[in-house]
């Protein structure tokens, strides 16, 4: 049974299972709320993944929920191999994780093409998220081989953790040997490693860099707790263990501690957080190309640079317009008077607050979007700290809270104007519907009510693009109050182009993190700290390659389907917006095929070119 919601045929799926004869998962699995699945499409699967279905099932449901099924298997399952095989350095992990992938791939290669359109892309998106985490684990076997030079003496511990893993027994004498072993290895491979810093160095050097110095480094202390964990698991529980192993542990310990912090500060550079310089670790292009199509975007990374100059130069026209009203004669002069435009210290908190209120209210007028009441009830603001906004400047939502970036008392006195000037009155008016709503808070609050079985395909081509969407539409509905406000909102729209433009040629080997910081200051008007903290947050790893590209390229893909359904009169605003949240945070080419009826095929290549044709001369296509 199905239930018509809102104009073209968006379909919702009733809680109603229909009678046909099943099959169901045996050993011991138990399937919520007593799912089963269909026979016709799901025994394949169950028998490459080890199952037998089970005689006389009579309930049934259909395609859709039995991709629901198991897509929520899969994510059980794969979080269980993640934990169990949880360092990166393992190649134990890396076979037994693409094993996992392989049965899997294989077994929804043999499935029948689903009848439903929410299973069709139900299943499109656990086909594209298997393609993906196998193009992670290839990544990581890559860069295994760098780090592995400077640590050839992982294997060792690592056995030992394998061992633990499976309950052997240890021979504590020979243990203790084999840690004594280790000890030399280190030593020696740190001579190497040192010996090829110099400038005529020997025939058994090490030759190296602060990329994967910086990597090796973080790779020795997560062995180090490895090995912590080994020698805690029977220290003083079996006798003899403790009387023999202590010292050897305490002395590579001390060992691997020191090399790792050797390798952090001299070879890569790294002493403390004030002086550190800017290091990444770019993927390059065929790795861009592949993470883009994962996306379901039909562009190069040289096209999308296209894009973000093209959005770019829109963005410095307007400023233009808006700093000749303010009787500016640039727009640098312009964004240095809206920066003086601060509260004072103490006032931050109150200001973004009403800013919120007045958000809803404006959307409330406009009937944009439904707002539950339990979402407006429940966001609350936390004021970020000194040591927060050397990577976070700016305000930032986590858990129900928007994180405001502000000056504080402990921050020396050009930091606190810097972040004070940063977070001025008319930058803030559009971060905060951004984090709160229609943004992050109302996004975060619907994902968790609807389809939360899709969490396993979060992109953030939609977690920024919804928020980016709104940005531009407040900006097309007149969220500003004057020309402060719009140098305010341009400069963020400027600065997710600029993203889009460092980040990119970052990875494709053509920017330095120095010239993405001086970029951020000089052609977008960020102040120092400002730019070197947004830099570093980009290429630290803590975010995908990608995912400063998302805010902008999301945001015009959604404002592209906007066009397309509302721009016609086929949709309102609101019954849009409110259909695009209940699909939950996957790519937005998925959204489109579901809100206008066009089952996607696996395997298929990105067709949807939201931005029209993007000519680059000299076009090198993105490998197949």
């Amino acid at each position: 049974m199905l239930s018509k919601q809102g104009p073209a045929g968006y379909w919702i799926p009733l809680a109603r299972a229909r009678g046909l004869r099943a099959c169901s998962f045996a050993a011991g699995v138990i399937l919520p709320d007593a799912m089963t699945f269909r026979r016709a499409w799901c025994l394949p699967l169950l028998v490459v993944l080890g199952f037998a279905p089970l005689a006389g099932a009579e309930e049934a449901v259909d395609d859709a929920r039995t991709m629901r099924t198991l897509i929520r298997r899969f994510a059980a399952d794969e979080a269980s191999l993640r934990r169990f095989y949880g360092e990166p350095l393992s190649e134990l992990r890396l076979a037994r994780l693409e094993t996992f992938l392989d049965r899997w791939t294989a077994a929804l290669g043999e499935m029948k093409e689903p009848t439903s359109l929410d299973a069709a892309i139900d299943r499109h998106l656990l086909v594209n998220h298997l393609g993906r985490r196998g193009d992670e684990l290839r990544m990581q076997r890559r860069r295994n081989v760098e780090t592995r030079r400077l640590l050839p003496f992982a294997d060792d511990l690592l056995a030992l953790d394998d061992a633990r893993r499976r309950s052997e027994a240890v021979d504590p004498k020979a243990a203790a040997q084999k840690l004594r072993d280790v000890l030399t290895h280190v030593q020696d491979v740190r001579n190497a490693v040192s010996s090829g810093l110099h400038d005529d160095p020997p025939a058994d050097h090490v030759k190296t860099t602060p990329v994967v110095a910086l990597r090796a480094a973080k790779a020795a202390e997560r062995l180090r707790r490895l090995l912590k964990a080994w020698f805690d698991f029977r220290a003083g529980y079996e006798p003899t263990f403790g009387w023999w192993v202590r010292k050897p542990h305490d002395a590579l310990a001390k060992e691997l501690e020191e090399y790792a912090a050797w390798l952090k500060a001299t070879v890569a550079g790294v002493v403390d957080a004030e002086t550190a310089p800017l290091i990444g670790d770019p993927i390059g292009r065929d790795a861009l190309c592949r993470a883009i199509t994962r996306e379901m975007i039909p562009y190069t990374p040289e096209q999308l640079l296209v894009i973000a100059e093209r959005e770019f130069a829109w963005c410095e026209q307007e400023g233009a317009r808006a700093a000749k009203e303010l009787g500016k004669a640039d727009w640098p002069a312009a964004v240095e008077h809206v920066k003086g435009l601060h509260r004072k210290p103490g006032e931050q908190d109150d200001l973004v607050a009403e800013q919120a209120r007045e958000a809803i209210r404006f959307l409330e007028e406009r009937d944009l979007v439904g707002i539950p009441p339990l979402a407006a009830e429940t966001w609350r603001l936390k004021m970020l700290s000194e040591k927060s906004q050397k990577t976070l400047p700016f305000a930032v939502y986590n858990d129900q809270h928007m994180l405001v970036a502000y000056a504080t008392e402990g921050m020396a006195h050009d930091h606190k104007l810097q972040s004070m000037r940063g977070n001025n009155e008319h930058f803030t008016r559009i971060v905060t519907p951004h984090e709160l709503i229609p943004g992050h808070h109302l996004q975060l609050f619907m994902a968790a009510r609807h389809r939360a079985y899709r969490k396993l395909f979060r992109t953030p081509f939609f977690v920024e693009g919804w928020a980016l969407h709104w940005e531009m539409l407040f900006y097309d509905l007149g969220w500003h109050r004057g020309p402060e406000d719009r140098i305010g909102m341009l400069f963020w729209r400027m600065h997710r182009c600029a993203r889009i433009l460092v980040t990119l040629r970052f990875h494709l080997g053509q920017m330095t993190p120095e010239e993405m910081v001086a970029f951020l200051r000089d052609r977008v008007g960020f102040e120092k700290e400002g730019a070197r903290g947004e830099v570093r947050r980009y290429i630290s790893g803590a975010y995908g390659p990608l995912y400063q590209v998302a805010y902008m390229i999301g945001g015009l893909q959604l404002r592209a389907l906007h066009h397309e359904l509302v721009g016609n009169g086929t949709w309102t605003n609101r019954a849009f917006h409110d259909a695009v949240l209940r699909e939950g945070s996957i790519p937005l080419a998925m959204i489109r095929a579901r809100l206008t009826g066009k089952p996607p095929k696996v395997g298929e290549a990105p067709r949807w070119r939201f931005h029209g044709d993007v000519e680059v001369p000299d076009a090198k296509p993105c490998p197949r």
